[in-house]
């Protein structure tokens, strides 16, 4: 039998969840099965696991952000609720890149796209793109190609 699509395991792992009664994890892969039903009604289109990691990675970056303000305001049990809601989502992201890997990666984008100044940088982050997606932070990535292009 064929691997599960993304939006199968998100699906499995919505009943596993609503058999186990954890509220926590029910309404977040709700959420996030909603975000990616509105794209396909949006766009009139089923997604592929590619577009459905960009969900998921959009739904982590703004989880991150929330978070953040959340503890800059003083209110620490919403951004530790922000937080856990990470961690359920990432379980449907690829394996994290090491920084050794995202260095050479971003080598050999650089060589392969003959990047020679910032004036290359979108079209290095356009190669690296794809390889990256959902493994890795991409303001973190943009850091280390503007160094790597500075010199």
């Amino acid at each position: 039998m064929s691997e599960l699509t993304l939006k199968e395991q998100l699906t499995s792992a919505v009943k596993d969840a609503m058999r186990s009664k954890d509220k926590l994890r029910l309404v977040t892969l709700r959420m996030a099965q909603a975000a990616i039903k509105q794209i396909e009604i949006d766009e009139r289109r089923e997604l592929s696991d590619e577009d459905v990691l960009k969900v998921l990675d959009k739904m982590l970056k703004q989880r991150r952000d929330a978070a953040t303000q959340y503890d800059d305001a003083g209110r620490e049990e919403l951004g530790d609720k922000e937080r856990a809601e990470m961690v359920i989502i990432e379980e449907f992201m690829p394996a994290a890149l090491t920084e050794d890997d995202l260095d050479s990666l971003i080598r050999m984008a650089l060589s392969s796209t003959d990047a020679k100044g910032m004036q290359d940088m979108g079209n290095v982050m356009n190669e690296l793109r794809p390889q990256v997606l959902g493994r890795v932070d991409m303001g973190h990535l943009s850091k280390k190609v503007r160094a790597a292009l500075a010199g």
